[in-house]
């Protein structure tokens, strides 16, 4: 269970189920992202988990908390929910994107990828979104079809496809 009180601006907390590497995990994201553990509750003696190890990791990225549980091999992640990133520049965009895909992460179509624990993003340059909002629908149809070209989002492509 995350630790909430009745006092916490959050109200809704994502819960991520891991099998048993939500410290590693959590540790990545607020090393990735510059966040940090809020908490961690451990197992004891009486189990169902190692006594010891991590039972839930609370942490927060950019002002978002997050509960980390390690649950065992009972669910994994899928696509279906994915945690996106609003990216300034391509520089960030190639900064997260690289350190999520590597150690075992896999890219994705269009700005998706999932990280080596299997969790899925989508590192979405804020530019994508301007682009796509133009109400020019020739312009904006262009940067579409550029996008669905890609794997990791490249600005420079974007802006050329707009262009046309």
């Amino acid at each position: 269970m995350p630790t909430i009180d009745s006092t916490t601006a959050q109200k809704i907390v994502p819960t991520l189920w891991f099998d048993d590497q939500a410290e590693e995990a959590a540790r990545f994201y607020v090393d990735l992202f510059d966040g940090s553990i809020l908490n961690v509750s451990r197992y004891g003696e009486g189990g169902p988990g190692k006594a010891g190890s991590a039972m839930t990791v609370d942490f927060e990225l950019f002002g978002q908390r997050f509960t980390g549980l390690n649950g065992g091999p009972h669910f994994q992640f899928t696509e279906a929910v994915s945690l996106a990133v609003s990216c300034a520049d391509q520089d960030e965009v190639d900064r997260y994107w690289d350190a999520l895909t590597a150690d075992g992460g896999a890219e994705s179509q269009c700005a998706w990828c999932k990280d080596r624990f299997g969790l899925s993003w989508q590192i979405v340059p804020t530019r994508l979104m301007e682009l796509m909002s133009d109400p020019d629908p020739e312009k904006s149809g262009r940067v579409m079809q550029a996008m669905l070209q890609m794997r990791k989002i490249v600005v420079a492509d974007l802006e050329a496809a707009y262009a046309g």
